[in-house]
Order: C-alpha cells, then sequence, then structure tokens
C-alpha cells in the first residue's frame, strides 16, 4: 500500500513523525479517513482517539483539539494534547471524570458547565482508549 508522511505535533512537541498507510482521525462530524494522494483539506480534530497504520500496524493516540492539513504527500496534525493508551493513568482520568461530573451538576455560570463539559469529554476519551474502545460520546 502507498504511505505518506505523517507528522503529529503537540504542546509537548513532536509526538510522532514517519510514514503513514492509513490514518483516522476523529471530528465533530465524525471520522475521517485518509491515506495517500488524499485531496487536500483542512479538518478540525475533536477531543478522541486517531488511529493511524505503520509498518508496525495499528496504533491509537488519545488527541486534544487541534487541526489536520492534509495534502497529497503528508498530514501535520497539531494537537494540544497527544498520549498513548498505555500511558493513561486511569485512577487520574476517573478523579478528573469526576471533578468534571461535579462542576457541571453545579451550573455555577454556562462557562463553568462547557468547561465540565468538555473536561468530561477529555477524560472519557482517555478512559475509553485505556479500555480499547474507539468511540467517544459527545
Amino acid at each position: 500500500m502507498t504511505k505518506f508522511n505523517l507528522k503529529i505535533v503537540s504542546s509537548d512537541g513532536v509526538f510522532y513523525e514517519g510514514p503513514c498507510e492509513s490514518l483516522v482521525i476523529p471530528a465533530a462530524d465524525g471520522e475521517y479517513g485518509i491515506q495517500a494522494d488524499h485531496e487536500p483539506m483542512v479538518i478540525g480534530i475533536y477531543i478522541g482517539s486517531l488511529r493511524y497504520k505503520n509498518d508496525d500496524g495499528w496504533k491509537t493516540v488519545v488527541t486534544g483539539q487541534g487541526y489536520a492539513r492534509v495534502d497529497s504527500n503528508g498530514t501535520v496534525l497539531v494537537v494540544d494534547t497527544a498520549e498513548r493508551p498505555e500511558d493513561v493513568d486511569e485512577n487520574r482520568a476517573r478523579a478528573a471524570a469526576e471533578r468534571a461530573k461535579e462542576k457541571m451538576s453545579l451550573q455555577s455560570s454556562k462557562k463553568s458547565y462547557y468547561q465540565g463539559k468538555l473536561a468530561m469529554t477529555r477524560a472519557m476519551a482517555r478512559l475509553n482508549a485505556k479500555k480499547g474502545n474507539k468511540l467517544v460520546g459527545k
């Protein structure tokens, strides 16, 4: 299968750079599949799990929000966070989900509610990836 160059950059630096056969990106309106010679486009990345296939097989990455710039011979993803499922601390993610749930229930302001909702989405994405689930509720 034809390969393209994939580069994933997070706030911590370059997370991955190398060959890729296939890429699946989480977006607000579903998932986008990318392969070599894809039509150029820009995609808004939603919090969740992206997957890419290289010579070692399929890899999963838990990502925060960001964007992807796709062209015919490469794709660059810029996200606020990126981590491997095996690096997720399950206890910490559960605690973050509980804090977010509490923040949402207080409803002290719309801003506070949406911050809680965003934190809950992030925590659930991390927990789902740790368990091997692909889908994250919105």
